[in-house]
């Protein structure tokens, strides 16, 4: 993956906090570094969330050098949608040339933390790197996120890389290069990351959090950085988010993986950095990242968190043509009123079949607001289907609110969902499944608009 050696390069990556990830000075040894040089043979790291994934390609990399591998991960029995356990990962790791040590691990849990720590200390003799990888996600507003998921997320995310680092620490400090990366963002305080997600952006920055503070707490002692991709990364909790298709607007796992390496093999003065993965490697020589693409040459969906202005982000999600992987601002329309808006609700109407209803099961209403407001519905649950202006005479299954205008302007083709929804213009509550589905109907109908 390593192209021949451009002429040496230094960049600065600011962040919106006011600090600054240090410049990396290109040079033929760092460049070898995305190889596989043997650099991390016999040390030992601590992935948590490892049995697949991001987490499992930095293993790996790490295995093709030798390294021994803690895999802490919570899936010892294959999950009925998610591919890996642990041991499958650690047979992965093996037939890689690393030597690999399964242990369940549930970050939630002290106690079965402090357990693998030990098992890794007597296993290996200790920890040199550590991975804080494992995390959960729900993307729902505040009224529409129970506290039972609201605790899965500051519990897994935040408290469980604050505890997993603690236990780690003793062990990190006596290593001669002592590593510890969150696989977390830069910490963005634009409003717009968290307005429609307020309980993950928080719980996630507490991941970041963890970076900035101990950083700095145990500066000349442990690295301790962060790093988050561009793009979207394909691995199956992605597919979960945005159906099968969303892969093609993906990259592979592999690009975190190298970007993860070359961190590693930074010295421990190369830390509180918030690095983004295409960036590290621009620094050292890459140039064609088609090589990391699911679908080289296909649009790629950027990821959360990196936008400097979000109308900016949104309008370069527009000219992407990408699908977001956790929404899908659909609408809907009547055949009762005149205007735009009753014009395309008769699309929808004309799009309606059983075969539709069957495939998606959900009933959808709108709040539309401007000049051309009101409350509509289309039910995909029952018959052949049906819309409606006014409320559903029932339960829907998920509602949508957005301004009439963009409405219109998104079924037509000329606003990305992406776009309406990352900029607040689409709101979305209930089941995000659902209107993940509803997708599909409004790529059918943009021929007919």
């Amino acid at each position: 993956m390593t192209p021949s050696p451009p002429p040496p390069i230094a960049q600065t990556v600011s962040h919106p906090t006011g600090h600054q990830a240090v410049s990396c000075t290109l040079s033929l040894t760092v460049l070898k570094m995305l190889q596989n040089t043997g650099k991390l043979a016999g040390r030992t790291l601590f992935i948590t969330g490892a049995s697949r994934g991001i987490g499992k390609a930095i293993a790996l990399k790490a295995a093709k050098d030798g390294a021994n591998v803690v895999i802490a991960a919570k899936t010892a029995q294959a999950h009925p949608k998610l591919p890996g356990t642990i041991y499958t990962a650690a047979e992965e790791i093996e037939a890689a040339g690393g030597k690999a040590l399964p242990c369940v691990v549930d970050v939630r849990n002290e106690q079965q933390i402090s357990e693998a720590v030990e098992n890794a200390v007597k296993t290996f003799g200790g920890i040199d790197i550590l991975i804080n990888n494992a995390s959960a996600i729900n993307l729902t507003g505040t009224l529409d996120t129970s506290m039972k998921k609201v605790d899965l997320m500051m519990n897994i995310n935040a408290r469980g890389t604050y505890l997993t680092s603690k236990l780690c620490i003793p062990y990190l400090k006596k290593s001669k290069n002592g590593h510890i990366l969150n696989l977390s963002p830069p910490l963005n305080m634009n409003p717009v990351w968290f307005k429609n997600h307020c309980a993950y952006t928080m719980a996630k920055y507490g991941m970041s959090m963890c970076v900035l503070g101990m950083a700095e707490e145990f500066r000349g002692e442990i690295a301790i950085n962060a790093l988050w991709p561009k793009t979207a990364i394909h691995t199956a909790a992605m597919e979960m988010l945005g159906g099968s298709d969303v892969s093609s607007q993906c990259r592979k796992p592999d690009i975190m993986a190298d970007a993860a390496y070359a961190i590693f093999s930074k010295p421990k003065s190369f830390t509180g950095n918030f690095v983004i993965d295409e960036e590290l490697l621009k620094e050292h020589g890459i140039s064609d990242f088609d090589v990391y693409a699911v679908d080289p040459g296909h649009p790629l969906l950027p990821d959360f968190f990196l936008d400097e202005e979000p109308e900016e982000l949104a309008k370069k999600m527009q000219d992407y043509g990408a699908t977001p992987k956790f929404q899908s601002g659909k609408e809907q329309v009547s055949a009762v009123t005149e205007g735009p808006v009753a014009e395309t609700f008769k699309a929808i109407e004309g799009a309606l079949s059983v075969d539709v209803v069957k495939s998606t099961g959900g009933v959808y209403q709108f709040e539309l607001s401007g000049d051309h407001p009101g409350t509509w519905y289309i039910d995909l649950k029952n018959e052949s289907g049906s819309i409606g202006h006014g409320g559903f005479p029932g339960k829907a299954d998920v509602r949508m609110s957005m301004n009439s205008e963009d409405f219109v302007k998104m079924f037509a083709g000329k606003m990305k969902p992406t776009m309406a929804f990352m900029t607040g213009k689409l709101k979305i509550k209930g089941d995000m499944s659902l209107a993940i589905k509803l997708e599909k109907l409004m790529t059918q109908l943009k021929a007919k608009l």
